[in-house]
């Protein structure tokens, strides 16, 4: 008698991809596109058909994150984080990323503590995500050209993380702030922008909020600070 056919092998390619959607490790992933024809084109649509894809905690590269983001057509928010084992993503990986059909529609991106980053992959990114309206590169060495850039290309940004971002500058802040005229939150956490800048934001958009919460803000102490 020959083998009987497994249950799991009977389902259609549509509901294998629902099921391969609950798969959150990459590698695990991996090995399921490998069992089969079947199984890789499940995988395919599994990917598709995400609006998440996180790599905080996966050691990847620039090619496997691009190739990833590429396929997920559906995707609504990408994390990037740095984490202990070391995603190892540089300004390469970056390029490749800005090309995939689905990042004009993100709305979150995590770039928090990729030192591997700098403004030139950022920029790359960032002048393609027009939808964009949360973004964390917190621990990352950008300047103020990644804020400018942002500031032009991100008309929709709600909220923004700059922990620890110490090249950034006042005048960085200022142009971003102006322009992004839908922003609600800003972190500017371990920064090295003197507190009268943080004052003169809040001249420019009062409803603000500017964390970490607790600075002595008051406005009407800086009323001769220049806007722009």
């Amino acid at each position: 008698m020959g083998e009987e056919e497994a249950e799991i092998d009977r389902l259609p390619v549509d509901l294998l991809a629902h099921i391969l959607m609950m798969i959150t490790s990459f590698t695990d992933l991996a090995q399921a596109s490998g069992v089969c024809r079947k199984w890789k084109k499940g995988v395919k649509q599994a990917l598709a058909r995400r609006h998440t894809l996180s790599f905080a905690g996966c050691k990847m590269d620039d090619d496997s994150t691009a190739r990833l983001v590429r396929r997920a057509y559906s995707l609504k928010e990408l994390d990037i984080s740095r984490s202990r084992w070391g995603c190892q993503i540089t300004d390469n990986g970056l390029y490749q990323i800005s090309f995939a059909s689905c990042i004009s529609n993100l709305i979150s991106i995590s770039l928090w503590g990729m030192t591997g980053i700098t403004d030139k992959g950022v920029v790359q990114l960032i002048t393609r995500t027009s939808s964009l309206q949360h973004l964390n590169v917190g621990g990352t060495f950008i300047t103020d050209e990644s804020l400018s850039a942002i500031a032009d290309s991100c008309p929709r940004l709600k909220s923004i993380v700059l922990w620890s971002c110490r090249h950034v500058t006042e005048n960085g802040l200022f142009v971003l702030v102006s322009k992004c005229r839908k922003l609600e939150s800003i972190n500017v956490w371990g920064t090295r922008v003197p507190l009268d800048c943080f004052i003169g934001l809040l001249t420019i958009r009062p409803a603000l909020q500017i964390k970490p919460q607790g600075l002595p803000l008051n406005v009407g102490a800086v009323t001769m600070l220049p806007v722009v």
